[in-house]
């Protein structure tokens, strides 16, 4: 358990430097999640059940963030919908940062042809906004949680790619790996014990503003109406939703936008003391939003 403890502490040093924000973001994003997981369960209430006889009420001891037009409950709605939304942050932005660190790293390391070829290929992909590959993903394939991240993924990890390109032909230049071709080392080898760990708080920082820009992403699809169906709901769902009420009930909009600018402050507070943190020792990342 010591070394458990120890070793976790010794990451917090190292990626986010122990700063107080970094702190403050993720107790919040903590505190966030566990309610995003405990509420839909425990909650007496369903996220889709509807009773005619309390539509529109306002919040109350019986529905703390009131009910919608449906009759539904906003409490247990808004915090399903954060469970959804940060399923597809997270998701795709592990998937983006698998291709992205797979397909730089290969890239950078490369070098010539094969660098040129791939660079112009991602450049091709990235050429379309990522929004349309979004929007015809879900015409395609129907409004849900998996085309939604698999068109986030069609061009989201381009970004992550040519930051590791970058790092990957700074770090091939080094001593140590010059000594490491000399001494005969399979390239994958070098790659993964050698340049790709010297990468790793760059790696990390994109990754964390990954997932705050998938989730923007899809809250912004959603509200335009082209995100997950219903009776799912995310985020976004729900202040679509809720624009139409919004003049005579107001809080069925601001209680999901509060709930959403939390958990992207949070996540953005993390993100920045890493960003910082790396920088201090001299790898600093680029912000993805």
């Amino acid at each position: 358990m010591d070394k458990i403890l120890q070793k976790i502490r010794r990451y917090w040093q190292d990626y986010m430097g122990g700063s107080r924000m970094a702190l403050i973001g993720c107790v919040i994003l903590g505190i966030w999640i566990l309610l995003a997981i405990a509420v839909p369960v425990f909650s007496p209430w369903s996220f889709s059940g509807q009773d005619a006889g309390m539509r529109n009420q306002g919040p109350s001891i019986l529905h703390w963030f009131g009910t919608d037009r449906f009759g539904r409950d906003l409490f247990t709605r808004v915090w399903y919908g954060a469970g959804i939304s940060l399923t597809v942050g997270i998701c795709s932005a592990l998937i983006n940062g698998v291709i992205g660190v797979l397909f730089g790293a290969v890239s950078g390391y490369a070098g010539g042809r094969t660098d040129m070829f791939l660079m112009r290929a991602a450049d091709i992909i990235s050429a379309i906004p990522s929004m349309l590959y979004v929007i015809l993903i879900t015409l395609v394939m129907g409004a849900g949680v998996r085309s939604i991240i698999l068109g986030l993924c069609i061009a989201g990890w381009i970004s992550m790619a040519r930051i590791v390109r970058g790092e990957i032909i700074k770090l091939r230049e080094m001593e140590y790996a010059y000594a490491a071709r000399m001494e005969g080392i399979k390239p994958f080898r070098i790659l993964c014990r050698h340049l790709l760990p010297n990468t790793a708080g760059t790696i990390v920082v994109n990754l964390i503003f990954l997932v705050p820009q998938a989730i923007f992403t899809e809250a912004f699809l959603s509200f335009l109406g082209v995100g997950i169906a219903a009776p799912a709901a995310s985020l976004g769902t729900i202040i679509q939703e809720a624009r139409s009420q919004m003049i005579l009930y107001p809080y069925q909009m601001l209680y999901p936008l509060l709930i959403l600018c939390v958990m992207l402050l949070a996540l953005n507070m993390a993100g920045t003391a890493a960003e910082q943190s790396a920088g201090s020792r001299g790898t600093g990342g680029n912000r993805n939003i």
